[in-house]
């Protein structure tokens, strides 16, 4: 199956064969995401972006992705200025921007939608998170930074930790390096541990799922610590969020027995759970995985839009 007019709703929708064609080609946009390149390659493309939740990195890195291949956005920033205020339906919605533009991508606080906007969009639509659901571009920027840091996806073991339950990339993640065959060990409080639908999904594709309860234990043998945050917007009961706000923090201390090549992955934003005395040390890989964000972004949206990357 070719890549040209597909929606990208979860990252279970491509082949390990299929992530692996994108990484190749996000490799190639590096020089043209740094800006020592030039394309027009998407010249005369319009992306639509209707981030229904709050975004940094996965709104803005799109909207690089699409000038640096010389296509234009047009965007959705804040609901709240939108016709979904007035009670538009986001089937409406969708089917109205497919019409301005030659894709869409949609952010929404609900599970979900994106499958449902695929439905009444005649353009191809991009999942940019959808709740605690998936986040799929998120997943293959990570990726990309873990096969940039050890050459290889397959055979390492990677610990995730923190709010496994409502975190979206790590639900996409996991099913990936279970693909690609690297071992995965959850660290998680015990109210936010990993779903039993995607433990089942796990370890049906035949996934090495571990559980490790203490940090310390599950840092020293790890290759790549994903680190995410305790999100205070999942949560309805403020006095459940404060049970487990700051269950984790990644210092210097925590890693002193790790192994040198250690990598420390976060989407971002962090608030605490990574200590700003690790950003200059080799272990630190978030910076660069953000700005990884923008290569891959374009590849796919070359994918998507012309079937081909220049």
């Amino acid at each position: 199956m070719g890549f040209k007019g597909r929606d990208v709703i979860s990252i279970r929708d491509f082949s390990r064969e299929e992530i692996e064609e994108i990484l190749r080609a996000s490799r190639r946009m590096i020089p043209l995401a740094e800006g020592k390149k030039t394309s027009h390659a998407l010249d005369g493309k319009i992306l639509t972006l209707a981030f229904l939740e709050p975004s940094t990195r996965t709104r803005l890195s799109f909207e690089a992705a699409m000038a640096r291949l010389g296509g234009s956005c047009v965007t959705i920033a804040d609901p709240a200025v939108s016709s979904l205020r007035k009670g538009e339906t986001l089937h409406d919605t969708i089917r109205v921007l497919s019409s301005y533009g030659d894709a869409i991508v949609l952010r929404h606080p609900n599970e979900g939608a994106a499958r449902l906007a695929a439905q009444a969009s005649a353009k191809p639509v991009i999942n940019g998170g959808d709740g605690a659901g998936q986040h799929p571009t998120q997943t293959l920027l990570d990726l990309a930074t873990i096969e940039e840091a050890f050459g290889t996806l397959s055979g390492l073991r990677v610990v995730l930790v923190g709010d496994l339950k409502y975190g979206r990339t790590v639900h996409s993640l996991a099913h990936a390096l279970a693909i690609f065959g690297s071992e995965i060990v959850l660290c998680a409080p015990p109210t936010l541990g990993l779903p039993a639908e995607v433990r089942e999904h796990l370890e049906t594709i035949g996934a090495k799922v571990t559980v490790e309860d203490e940090l310390s234990r599950a840092v020293r043998d790890a290759d790549v610590l994903y680190v995410t945050r305790i999100q205070r917007e999942r949560f309805g009961d403020e006095r459940e969020f404060a049970k487990v706000s700051g269950s984790y923090r990644i210092d210097r201390a925590l890693l002193a027995n790790a192994k040198p090549k250690l990598a420390v992955l976060h989407p971002l934003p962090r608030t605490g759970e990574v200590a700003p005395e690790l950003d200059d040390t080799p272990h630190a890989a978030y910076f660069r995985q953000a700005f990884l964000g923008v290569p891959v972004r374009m590849a796919l949206l070359a994918l998507l839009l012309t079937g081909k990357v220049p």
